[in-house]
């Protein structure tokens, strides 16, 4: 096994440079074409899905170069005169797309991509691979950040992912409502704040010949990381755990975990004994295989924040969004697929969302790029798509991650109130597509 690769051209799929060279070959690589991202729907359950991943994928498109490297792995397949197209490569046409932290519903035009044939096709996977990866995770971190309501939410899903993945999971986690990670490397190469304390190895640990000493595991960690720390007491009883907390750390104590069990039951259990030991303002916090579903079942509880892992890393169900990337205009001519449950809709579209004057969004709006956008009566519109990239180059103000985090915050405040339910039922929004003759 070697290294990451600095560029990530190769992060692709053989057909696009197969495509290539036949476009290469026989003059139609350089005519001019518009490609679009959508979902044809959202996932099963799902009422929403959320934009995640546009800041990634700015960054790793100004890596997609072929070098040296590179341009031997293809060699085998490509021809000089495609070698020689790569090597000189660099993306110089035009991408729009939703913003960073925005909702999308079905047909929704989340990225516009504009230039020659050959410059456009070779992005299709890349832009697919984050974009369905980070939008999926964003998508399920939404959720359950709205069954949590304001309780904090840790991403702690590393161990059950790629590693890389782990680290675009976190982002799209705090993307998606989640107060912080466990993952490091996301905490230094994304800003997020980190989180985390100990793991019942650390309690197992502190075993000698006598038997378990959870209370010697308690002080070790107590004695590094002050009261202030949390204390996982379920590794052996745990009214025990919880008593002997308090022992060693004193009615101050910041926290304590929970990681199996009923999770109902026991939060009630701990938190009735922390306050006759008069720890009243120790949290707790629970982990251990939860989903927006169980987060929903314990409002009702006294819990303070949740611990989540595999269900947000994988999309809780839903690992992938299902967007495609679509070609829908060729030197300005509409093209579409007429396939049977894979049709598309010709043309390069932009997009508006039409809202009551409440801020309650009624409906998304589909127009072709280049005709007048349709008129809303009196519902308030607000254009969808914004300019990423012009000739190649970084265009506009590029918000922060904490920018598309507030977005999102402020989106879903606009949804009628049932697009927030976590049962099955139509998307929270339509989608209106406008027909219209072209300029």
């Amino acid at each position: 096994m070697s290294t990451p690769a600095s560029s990530t051209a190769l992060l692709t799929d053989q057909y696009e440079l197969t495509m290539l060279a036949a476009a290469l070959r026989d003059g139609t690589a350089q005519r001019r074409c518009g490609f679009e991202v959508f979902a044809r729907r959202l996932p099963d359950g799902r009422r929403y899905g959320v934009v995640g991943g546009v800041g990634r994928l700015l960054d790793e498109l100004t890596r997609f170069r072929f070098g040296p490297a590179e341009l031997d792995s293809v060699a085998e397949f490509c021809d000089r005169d495609t070698l020689d197209w790569l090597a000189a490569f660099r993306f110089a046409g035009d991408i729009d797309g939703y913003r960073e932290g925005d909702l999308y519903f079905p047909g929704s035009p989340i990225l516009s991509v504009r230039g020659s044939f050959a410059e456009c096709v070779l992005l299709e996977t890349l832009i697919l691979s984050i974009l369905n990866h980070d939008s999926a995770i964003a998508s399920a971190a939404a959720r359950m950040r709205s069954a949590a309501g304001d309780r904090p939410m840790i991403e702690m899903g590393s161990r059950r992912t790629h590693e890389e993945a782990a680290v675009a999971s976190a982002r799209a986690a705090y993307l998606g409502g989640f107060a912080a990670t466990s993952n490091l490397e996301a905490v230094r190469r994304h800003g997020i704040p980190g989180a985390g304390t100990s793991a019942h190895a650390f309690t197992l640990l502190h075993t000698t010949a006598d038997g378990a000493d959870e209370a010697a595991a308690f002080r070790a960690q107590v004695a590094a990381h002050g009261i202030g720390t949390t204390l996982l007491v379920d590794t052996y009883d745990i009214t025990r755990g919880v008593q002997t907390a308090i022992e060693v750390a004193g009615t101050g104590l910041g926290g304590v975990r929970i990681d199996s069990g009923d999770l109902g039951v026991l939060a009630r259990q701990v938190r009735k004994q922390l306050d006759d030991l008069g720890a009243t303002r120790t949290r707790i916090v629970v982990s251990g295989d939860l989903d927006e579903f169980a987060i929903a079942a314990l409002r009702g509880e006294p819990v303070d924040a949740y611990g989540v892992g595999t269900s947000l890393v994988t999309g809780s169900g839903a690992p992938t969004a299902g967007m495609v990337y679509k070609l829908v205009e060729v030197d300005g001519i509409p093209v579409a697929k007429r396939s049977i449950s894979k049709a598309s809709r010709g043309g390069v579209k932009r997009a508006l969302r039409a809202a009551r004057d409440t801020g309650t969004v009624v409906e998304e709006v589909v127009y072709p790029a280049d005709s007048t956008p349709p008129a809303t009566g009196t519902l308030e519109a607000r254009e969808l798509q914004v300019p990423l990239l012009r000739g190649g180059e970084p265009v506009g103000h590029r918000p922060a991650l904490d920018d598309s985090r507030d977005l999102l915050l402020r989106s879903l405040v606009t949804l009628p109130w049932e697009g927030l339910r976590l049962t099955h039922g139509e998307p929270a929004v339509p989608t209106r597509f406008v027909a219209e003759e072209r300029a």
